[in-house]
Order: C-alpha cells, then structure tokens, then sequence
C-alpha cells in the first residue's frame, strides 16, 4: 500500500504548484537587451483606475531602478508603457476528483471518487491583469512584454501589496535571459 502513496502525493503537490500565477513574456529575440540602461514610463491614455494606475507606476519605477536602471525625461533607451484590466473572477466549478487508498481487514484497494460542490464566496471577487511593455526609442518597436494577474476582494493595502507583487514578478523576467 505504501508504494501507492507516493505517486498520489506527487500528483497533490503537482496540483497545488499548477495554481500559481507564473508571469508570461515574449521578446523579440534578435534585440540587444544588455544596452539598455535609461527608460521612461508612459501612462495608458485612458486612466479609468488612478489608484491603480498610480500604484503600477510606483512598482515600475521601483523595480527597475533597484535593477540599476535610470528613469530620464529625454534620451532614453527604451520606454515602459502598460495596461490593466480588472475583471469578475471566475467562479470555480465546484467539481472535484479525489484519489485515494484504503484499507479493509486484510483486503486493500483504490478509489477514485467525484463529487460537485456549489462554490462559496462572495460575487465580488475580482481579478486585476497587468500587462508590461518594452518599446526600443530608435526603433519604436515592442521588443519585450511580460503580463500576469492577481485575485482581490477588496481594494486597499491587501491591493496595493499584490500589485507591487505582480509587477515585481513580471518585471522579474525583465530582460530576458539568454536560453
């Protein structure tokens, strides 16, 4: 029975790792990125949100002069644009799979069972997607952009703190690195 335990828990551990948000990115892979050293930050257009535009401002800025690079007015390398979208979370189906081991006297077995739940939780449950952009200033051209998302309730410090969290994480992947 023992044998059976570990490819269940390995399975367990593969499910809850596959839960959480990992930034995408894409980049043009003929660009230069160890040349860039100076950036400046453009605002969406159409500022719906100013708290949030506000705060991804912040971690921008943040993020990337802790890095070693320099925020200028004119002269720069590269510029950083962005966009946000906050979306109704989607709800969770409530079905489930379950595996499991069993004994019974001197018989054993394995079971798999389902079962569907009705999801609990509030309907104002939010999701916020970050999209960050790296335009090249000689060329005008996107040379890189990395995204992710963050689930909220409420807005706030719990916001403010996942924000600067998933900016830092997209922006971890800032610039490439070389496969």
């Amino acid at each position: 029975m023992n044998s059976l335990r570990l490819p269940i828990l390995t399975i367990a551990a593969l499910l809850l790792g596959a839960c959480a948000s990992k930034p995408t990115t894409d980049y043009d892979t003929q660009f230069d990125f160890n040349s860039l050293k100076r950036f400046t930050l453009q605002r969406p257009a159409n500022i719906g949100d100013p708290l949030s535009t506000e705060r991804i401002d912040s971690a921008i800025v943040d993020s990337l002069t802790q890095r070693g690079y320099s925020q200028v007015a004119e002269q720069s390398q590269f510029m950083v644009t962005y966009g946000f979208k906050v979306v109704d979370k989607p709800k969770s189906s409530g079905l489930s799979i379950g595996l499991g081991t069993g004994s019974w006297g001197s018989s054993g077995g394995v079971g798999v069972g389902t079962s569907v739940g009705v999801p609990l939780g509030s309907d104002s449950a939010k999701m916020q997607i970050i999209q960050i952009d790296i335009v090249d200033s000689a060329s005008n051209k996107l040379i890189w952009r990395g995204s992710d998302k963050f689930d909220y309730d409420d807005g706030g410090e719990k916001k403010a703190k996942e924000t600067r969290e998933t900016v830092n994480k997209i922006l971890s992947q800032f610039p490439p690195k070389a496969q």
